[in-house]
């Protein structure tokens, strides 16, 4: 089940490249991976059957108890199959609908093979965490695809409504399940159901997981992000809305079913929103006019059907409940697949303007007859047999069941309304109306529908074979009533009367509205105005919040950030902060120095009046760090910290070349003393925290251990350079990706356009070059008189120096100081150097390549040294010692951290040639731009005059 998911993973990243080469044609080798899972499940037919399930562990974070905990039973099966064989024909049906040309098709078919795989991860999870991140994957992949036409307001506006009401009913849903979870001592299902808790604990997370069960379904009162997903292209509703995203929320509910189906409020909400979804939807969908929405209205009610079937909590209840999931998911999906054929040869949706398209489109007619029927009920569909298993199961219970029967044959009447009048609205003639004159429909095009249909009509045919693959389910029950069995007859039942009873009232619905054709009236609640009214209230809120607190002003929102950590973390401390009872203040009499020259330079930095003194004077203070952590014997950490003082001050002149020297005037008095006040409480605050922290430790802490874990564990002994590329290696990956995020942003913020982007590469050519008969001491050629003949001799001495200095530092830093960052540090100072020495040329010069291609490298050997553990049979990032001898060399001590150090050392080395491109030769340029238009400005004005 795992490589099912991983191989989904790995289609969906190269889906765009290969829709990029064969164009649409790529959707048919794609859709061979959704088909992989449907094969699979089919070949565990047997265990599944009879009721063994299918289960598969893997260890993911042990620490924590988090394993990837897999298990396929009666209900994950079915969905499985529903995913994967929906999930194929709809890309095979994509494959005619879409154009090779159209924009985006590459995205599409990535995000859908994902969605795929991210719903087939949710329905075979037995851990409910692990459930719950795949529950959040369909959530953002539906989004995507949702809004897979950025250019349309109505796509953007759905899709972000979509993902707004799912996420926070699965946050909700996510704390039901740590109350779950932390109750039974794990978090795997199969565990929990049979450990629940009682009383309010229970209801509390019950309802809060139903918070999820019913927005990702859409059942009231979250029905009105569904219809409006139908900006989604058709592809998109036939499998998200049809036979996959709507359908988490049934799953999750018919997967707990069995175990909780008896609490008051589980019944009480799934039945209750569900007769109200069954209405809401089905009288809705009668006012439609666009075949599509009456679809979307339709499958809104048709959901509130599935959630009172299946909220019942018996065992004939649940068998009928997921006989008509099978149902809906093969007559809808077909539906919407018919209405993408009409759209597409007829150009319109708007039932309208469609007439006698069933005499010139036959074959289409009679497929969007099968699903129809199966919609309505009719035999022998399997429509037919789930509703009638449903209506048998509700005539053999209490009053609340008699209630909820009478709801449900009524909103079947109301099914069988909009059943009839889609097929009139799409394929009968209409006097008034000119017929309409399709296009050819290709074979392929319609193919994927007629297999769902005709597959609703085998699976009908067959109910007692499906009775026996999913009875194990219903089983799970636990019920005194007699099972009931599924088949195509039962022969003359008051179940079968009530069914036609239900068929009549819709025909006899639609012939009035046809005939009469009053106006129907919208219903006054869908949940619709509510969700605009909160969306507007939070809007409005956040601009009068806005408004009050984003003035413009840095000092003010320093201010007030500072003013928090004053009162909050201030207040703590004079509450109950315990205060150690011994106080050293230092180990030597240099710290106490070295702490003195820290707050003189502070002081002094905070009354300079001229920007680049108070750069340097908080240099100072950066130095002064260093020397305390040389001092506490910590050469590593002082190493790194002069380097990345030495970085900053130089990244610091970049910026203060286009600033003014001096600072702007200084506030009046009495702001100043509060600016002053605030300055100091903050300083004694953050003091005071750090004390009180480093003195209350109680338990050893966990770095003791490091030292020795350094050289067993990770094959060095430097112990600081060990812990990030091994023991903490995670921790640094995740800092070395911030970083190349933030050269990112810097290059977007600083480069203006494409054009300008572009010099990011730094490629060095005939224009970039500056003539003179002056000797030339550095590559790039540049020797303007403003630059110093001195300085440009000492680099061109210095800079390999510099260089080899770095890789040694690279590859030393396993026993001694160094390491990949410093080493980096040390290169692009040596960088910074070329860059003083000869300008933006000389840069260039330099390193000839793009900063972002380094970045990039940078960050590949990273992820690739901890994807090659994992392919030799280690963990992620896991490290390796060889020792072998070389004949020259001698013995050699070599550890496979050292290539994630190399790419660590690659992505700083890119991330200040960047800088030194955005900061320095970009603004040069900007600046030299600048000067250029003035100047011409100026010789037109004295042309002019």
């Amino acid at each position: 089940m795992l490589v099912l998911v991983a191989v989904h993973a790995l289609a969906a990243v190269t889906a765009p490249v290969l829709v990029r080469i064969w164009g649409r044609w790529a959707l048919y080798p794609l859709a061979a991976v959704p088909a992989s899972a449907l094969v699979w499940a089919l070949a565990h037919t047997g265990p599944v059957r009879a009721g063994e399930p299918v289960v598969e562990t893997v260890t993911w974070v042990p620490q924590l108890g988090l394993d990837l905990a897999l298990r396929m039973g009666t209900l994950s099966w079915l969905m499985v199959l529903l995913v994967g064989g929906v999930g194929a024909l709809v890309l095979l049906y994509s494959a005619r609908y879409f154009h090779s040309d159209d924009p985006g098709l590459g995205r599409f078919a990535a995000v859908f093979v994902a969605f795929a795989g991210a719903m087939l991860g949710l329905v075979v999870s037995d851990d409910l965490l692990l459930l719950y991140v795949f529950w959040e994957l369909t959530t953002v992949f539906s989004y995507l695809l949702i809004g897979s036409d950025p250019t349309q307001r109505a796509s953007r506006r759905a899709a972000m409504q979509a993902l707004l009401v799912t996420t926070l009913g699965g946050l909700a849903m996510l704390a039901g399940f740590v109350m779950l979870g932390q109750h039974a001592g794990t978090y795997r299902w199969s565990e929990i159901a049979g450990n629940l808790p009682d009383g309010s604990y229970l209801t509390v997370a019950l309802v809060l997981v139903l918070l999820g069960v019913l927005s990702k379904s859409a059942i009231f009162p979250f029905s009105f992000w569904l219809p409006r997903a139908m900006a989604a292209p058709t592809p998109v509703s036939a499998y998200l809305h049809a036979a996959a995203m709507v359908k988490a929320g049934v799953f999750l509910a018919a997967l707990m079913g069995p175990a909780v189906g008896q609490a008051t409020v589980w019944r009480a909400i799934l039945l209750g929103g569900g007769l109200i979804t069954l209405f809401l939807g089905g009288w809705t969908a009668l006012r439609q006019v666009d075949l599509k929405l009456l679809l979307a209205y339709g499958t809104v009610s048709q959901l509130g059907l599935l959630m009172v079937v299946l909220g019942a909590g018996t065992r004939n209840t649940a068998l009928a409940g997921v006989a008509m999931v099978l149902a809906h998911a093969l007559f809808k999906a077909t539906l919407f697949l018919v209405v993408g054929v009409v759209d597409h040869v007829t150009g319109t949706r708007d039932l309208r303007e469609l007439s006698g398209l069933g005499r010139r489109a036959p074959a289409l007619a009679v497929v969007a007859g099968l699903a129809a029927a199966s919609m309505a009920g009719l035999p022998p569909l399997i429509g037919f047999v789930a509703k009638e298993a449903a209506l048998e199961a509700f005539l053999h219970g209490g009053a609340t069941e008699l209630l909820v029967l009478a709801g449900v044959v009524a909103g079947s009447a109301l099914t069988v309304a909009y059943t009839i009048r889609f097929l009139w609205g799409a394929f009968a003639g209409k006097p008034g109306v000119a017929e309409t004159r399709p296009k050819r429909i290709a074979p392929a095009f319609l193919a994927p529908a007629a297999v769902l249909a005709a597959a609703g009509l085998a699976v009908g045919v067959l109910a007692p074979a499906v009775d026996r693959v999913l009875a194990p389910y219903a089983d799970q029950y636990p019920t005194d009533e007699a099972g009931y069995h599924l088949a195509l007859w039962h022969g003359l039942t008051p179940a079968l009367g009530l069914s036609a009873l239900a068929v009549s009232g819709g025909v006899g619905l639609f012939l009035l509205l046809h005939r009469r054709r009053p106006y129907l009236p919208r219903l006054p609640f869908d949940g619709s105005s509510g969700y605009d009214r909160i969306a507007g209230g939070v809007d409005r809120v956040a601009v009068e919040l806005t408004g009050a607190t984003q003035r413009g002003s840095l000092p003010f929102y320093l201010g007030v950030i500072l003013l928090v950590l004053v009162v909050l973390p201030g207040g703590a401390l004079l509450a109950g902060a315990p205060w150690p009872r011994r106080y050293q203040l230092w180990d030597t009499p240099l710290q106490a120095v070295a702490g003195a020259v820290i707050v003189v330079a502070a002081l002094v930095a905070a009354r300079a009046q001229r920007r680049l003194t108070a750069m340097i004077l908080v240099g100072v203070t950066g130095y002064g760090t260093a020397l305390l952590f040389i001092l506490h014997g910590a050469p590593d950490l002082a190493l790194t910290q002069f380097l990345v003082e030495t970085v900053t001050i130089v990244m610091f002149v970049l910026v203060l070349r286009r600033l003014p020297r001096r600072f702007s005037a200084r506030p009046i008095r009495s702001t100043r003393r509060l600016r002053v006040a605030l300055g100091v409480a903050v300083g004694v605050v953050a003091a005071g925290m750090a004390y009180v922290a480093a003195g209350s430790r109680v338990a050893t802490p966990i770095s003791a251990d490091f030292p020795d874990e350094a050289v067993s564990y990770g094959g060095g002994k430097n112990v600081v350079n060990v812990t990030l590329v091994d023991i903490r290696a995670w921790d640094t990956m995740g800092e070395i990706a911030v970083l190349v995020v933030a050269a990112t942003g810097v290059a977007s913020l600083i480069f203006r356009g494409s054009a300008a982007l572009d010099l990011r590469s730094g490629i060095p050519g005939a224009a970039g070059r500056q003539l003179s008969s002056r000797p030339r001491w550095l590559t790039g050629g540049s020797t303007s008189r403003q630059q110093s003949v001195i300085l440009q001799v000492v680099t061109r001495l210095l800079f390999h120096a510099i260089l080899l200095f770095s890789i040694y530092l690279l590859f030393s830093g396993h026993n001694a100081p160094g390491g990949g960052f410093a080493a980096g540090l040390v290169a692009g100072l040596g960088l910074a150097v070329r860059y003083l020495a000869g300008g933006r040329t000389e840069l260039n010069g330099a390193a000839p390549v793009d900063a972002g291609m380094v970045l990039g490298a940078g960050l590949f050997v990273a992820v690739g040294t901890g994807v090659a553990a994992m392919l030799l049979g280690g963990e992620f990032l896991q490290s390796a010692t060889l020792d072998f001898h070389l004949p020259v060399l001698g013995h050699v001590h070599f550890v496979t951290s050292v290539f994630f150090d190399v790419g660590v050392y690659l992505i700083v080395v890119g991330l200040v040639l960047d800088i030194l491109r955005s900061l320095g030769a970009e603004m040069d340029r900007q600046a030299e731009d600048d000067q250029q238009e003035t100047a011409a400005t100026d010789v037109r004005e004295e042309e002019l005059v």
